[in-house]
């Protein structure tokens, strides 16, 4: 069973779910640039509805201006919904618990991706200030979400 799409409903979010992995170098892949309206699951963090932290990826914009699928991820409020379809055909429903921005280099690495005793989901991307010296932001802006259930699609 993997993730096949993502639906935000309070951000207009409806979108297939690529499958990211790690770089060479250990980091976390990214969508590609080249389609900034793709978010993507992290293979290597939990199955969205089983114990742990989903991770779901994406972008804020892209080179050419265009927002990308996170865009108004900040947006976010406790309440809102996340729904993730799944190749078996049911849908894993979560609730906003919350919405942070950390700076980069202070990423809290075990608050984000650390174990829990129960499903949870994390979307990520970038944000804060951008810095036009290394076409980077220097923020990443996480949401939150706790399990509510799951359904047949």
């Amino acid at each position: 069973m993997t993730p096949v799409a993502i639906s935000i409903p309070a951000i207009g979010v409806h979108h297939t779910l690529l499958s990211l992995g790690q770089n060479p170098d250990g980091t976390l892949e990214v969508p590609p640039m080249s389609d900034v309206a793709a978010p993507g699951w992290d293979r290597d963090s939990p199955v969205p509805g089983r114990v742990g932290p989903a991770v779901v990826l994406g972008h804020i914009d892209g080179t050419s201006g265009a927002k990308g699928v996170f865009y108004a991820l900040g947006a976010l409020r406790p309440g809102d919904t996340v729904s993730i379809s799944r190749s078996d055909g049911t849908v894993a429903v979560f609730r906003i618990d919350g919405v942070n921005t950390y700076p980069k280099d202070a990423f809290p690495t075990l608050t984000v991706y650390g174990n829990t005793t129960n499903p949870q989901l994390r979307l990520i991307t970038c944000g804060g200030r951008f810095d036009h010296a290394t076409q980077h932001y220097l923020d990443n802006t996480v949401a939150y979400a706790t399990l509510t259930g799951t359904h047949p699609s």
